[in-house]
C-alpha cells in the first residue's frame, strides 16, 4: 500500500468511526462491570513524628533532626515486619497471618521530614482505621525498643503519633471514574490501532481516488465514471426502466458520455466489459450501459459471450439455448436468435461449448462480432472474467477495447493491476475502468446538482412511450422540454408549474 499522509488517516478514522466509537463504549463498559465487580477497598492512615529525647541544646537539636532523618527511611522498612505485625494480627484477633497483613500495609516517607506515614488498605473500614492505628502504636514501641542502649531505661529516639487514623467514609478503589476513563481510553486506542492496521493491510478498491491510483502504477486506464449501490438493482436490472431520473440511471449516461470522449477520433463500436475477478457487476453494467446507448438514439446489441457463466439472459428474462454459440457453429443467421429487450437488441450465449477460449479466440468469432458491428452503431459484449479464465483475452481481436469494472471493496489493487497487464499482454486496448457498486454516502459529493422537476411515470407504458419520446426527439436534434413529460400531481390549492417550467428554461 502505498504510505498514507495525515488526510488519508483522518478520512479512514472518520470512515471508521463508529466501530472506533463502538470499542470506546466497550471498553467504558468493561471499566463500568470491573468497577462493580471489584470488592471495595478502604485506607486508613496514620502519622508518626521522629524525634530525640534530649533537645536542650540547639546544636544537639540540629543533630538530632539531622539524625532522625537519616533512620526514619530505615525505621519505614520496620513496619511490616513479623515483630510490628504478628502481635498485632493476635491483639485483633485478625484471621490474617503476619505475611499476609503485611500486604496491606505501605509507608511513605514525606522528602526531608521526619515524618512516617502508615496506610493500611482493608476491604472493612473501621477494620483498616484500627489496624492502622495498632501497627503505629506497636511500631513506635518496637523502635523504642530497637534504639534504647544496652542498660538504659529510655531510648534516645522517640515515636509520636501525630495523627491517628479514622474511618475513611469512602472506598479509595475501585474509582469508578478513573476506570471509566481509563476503558473508554483503552478502547479508542485499541479502536484506533485497529482502524490504523486494517487500512494498512486493506488492498480493496473504496473510492474513485483508490481506483485511479491503482491503474496509475500500470500507465492507466483513465476512471470513467462509478455507479452508485442500488439495492432495487437485482428486482430491477435496467436502471432506466425502473428509474430514470435516478441516480443509478444517471452515473451510466455519465459513463456513456465519458466513453464518447475515449477517442474522439475513432470512438469505440465494439465494447467488451469484463472484469478482473468473478462477482463483480459486469454483466449489470454491460446491461445498463447498452441501455444508456440505447437511450441516445443508437441502435444496440448486447452480446453475452460469457461462455462459463452467462447471465445476461437469466438477467432479463429471456432464452438462453439458441444465441451466439448458435450462430457460430453455423445452426442459425444472428437475426434468427437476436431477441429484444427493449430499447436494445440481445445475443444470448447459446449452448455452453466446452472450449470457450478457442471459439472465442476463433475467425468466426470475430466474423459474427463484425457483422454485428455493421449492422448496429454499439456493440456491447459482456464476457468472462479476466484472472480466472483465458477466454477474455483470446477475444481481442474482434473488439476495439476493454471496459474494466472493479467493485467497491471486493476489488483488490492486485486483482486490478494484474488484469490491466493481462489485456495489454496481448496488445488490445483497456478504454476506462468503473467502480460498481459504491454506498451513496461515498458517492454523495458527485450529486450537488438534481432535477427540480421529477415527472410522475406509472406503469410499464408511462416508461416506453416517454423513452420513445425522448428518442424521436433527439434524432431530430431537439433537446427534451418539460412538455414532453406527464404532468405531476399536486395538493389542492398548491401551484402545479414546474420549478423549471417557472423559469422558462429547459429540463435536461
Amino acid at each position: 500500500m502505498d504510505a498514507l499522509d495525515l488526510s488519508d488517516y483522518l478520512r479512514f478514522l472518520v470512515r471508521r468511526w463508529r466501530a472506533i466509537a463502538a470499542l470506546g463504549l466497550l471498553g467504558a463498559a468493561i471499566g463500568a462491570f470491573v468497577t462493580h465487580a471489584t470488592t471495595p477497598q478502604y485506607r486508613a492512615t496514620s502519622t508518626l513524628f521522629v524525634s530525640l529525647q534530649d533537645r536542650d541544646d540547639t546544636v544537639k537539636l540540629n543533630q538530632g533532626n539531622t539524625f532522625a532523618q537519616a533512620r526514619v527511611r530505615s525505621y519505614a522498612e520496620v513496619v511490616t515486619s513479623p515483630r510490628v505485625t504478628e502481635p498485632v494480627a493476635e491483639s485483633l484477633r485478625l484471621d490474617l497471618t503476619p505475611s499476609q497483613l503485611a500486604r496491606k500495609i505501605t509507608t511513605e516517607v514525606p522528602l526531608e521530614t521526619v515524618l512516617l506515614k502508615i496506610t493500611v488498605t482493608d476491604t472493612q473500614p473501621s477494620r483498616a482505621a484500627r489496624i492502622s492505628n495498632a501497627i503505629a502504636h506497636r511500631f513506635a514501641e518496637v523502635i523504642a525498643d530497637i534504639e534504647r542502649p544496652e542498660g538504659a531505661r529510655l531510648s534516645p529516639v522517640r515515636l509520636s503519633i501525630t495523627e491517628p487514623a479514622h474511618r475513611p467514609n469512602a472506598p479509595a478503589s475501585p474509582n469508578l471514574v478513573l476506570n471509566l476513563a481509563l476503558g473508554l481510553a483503552a478502547g479508542l486506542g485499541l479502536g484506533t490501532g485497529l482502524a490504523v492496521a486494517r487500512e494498512s493491510l486493506d488492498t480493496s478498491v473504496r473510492s474513485r481516488s483508490d481506483l485511479t491510483r491503482c491503474l496509475a502504477d500500470t500507465g492507466g486506464p483513465a476512471v470513467l465514471g462509478s455507479v452508485v449501490l442500488d439495492q432495487r438493482a437485482s428486482r430491477h436490472p435496467v436502471a432506466t426502466d425502473d428509474d430514470p431520473f435516478g441516480r443509478r440511471s444517471e452515473d451510466f449516461r455519465r459513463l456513456r458520455t465519458s466513453l464518447r470522449f475515449v477517442d474522439i477520433d475513432a470512438p469505440p463500436k465494439v465494447i467488451a466489459v469484463t472484469s478482473a475477478a468473478p462477482g463483480e457487476g459486469k454483466t449489470s453494467i454491460s446491461i445498463n450501459l447498452a441501455s444508456a446507448l440505447a437511450e441516445f438514439g443508437s441502435s444496440v446489441c448486447l452480446v453475452d459471450a460469457d461462455l462459463r457463466r452467462p447471465s445476461v439472459a437469466q438477467t432479463l428474462g429471456l432464452v438462453r439455448d439458441a444465441g451466439l454459440t448458435t450462430v457460430m457453429i453455423g445452426q442459425a443467421n444472428a437475426e434468427d436468435v437476436m431477441q429484444s429487450a427493449g430499447s436494445f437488441s440481445v445475443l444470448s450465449s447459446g449452448v455452453l461449448p466446452p472450449n470457450p477460449a478457442e471459439m472465442l479466440g476463433s475467425a468466426q468469432f470475430r466474423t459474427v462480432v463484425r457483422s454485428l458491428a455493421d449492422r448496429f452503431d454499439h456493440v456491447v459484449i459482456d464476457t468472462a472474467p479476466v484472472l480466472p479464465v483465458a477466454d477474455t483475452p483470446a477475444m481481442a481481436s474482434a473488439v476495439d477495447g476493454y471496459l474494466l469494472v472493479a467493485r467497491y471493496a471486493k476489488s483488490t489493487r492486485g486483482q486490478l493491476t494484474d488484469a490491466v497487464r493481462t489485456l495489454r499482454g496481448v496488445g488490445t486496448t483497456v478504454l476506462g475502468s468503473v467502480l460498481n457498486r459504491v454506498p451513496a454516502k461515498r458517492d454523495s459529493e458527485q450529486y450537488g446538482y438534481g432535477y427540480a422537476y421529477r415527472p410522475r411515470i406509472s406503469g410499464r407504458r408511462d416508461r416506453l412511450r416517454l423513452r420513445l419520446r425522448l428518442r424521436l426527439r433527439l434524432r431530430r436534434g431537439r433537446p427534451a422540454t418539460i412538455s414532453d413529460f406527464p404532468a405531476p400531481t399536486a395538493p389542492a390549492g398548491k401551484d402545479t408549474v414546474p420549478a423549471v417550467a417557472k423559469e422558462g428554461g429547459e429540463h435536461h
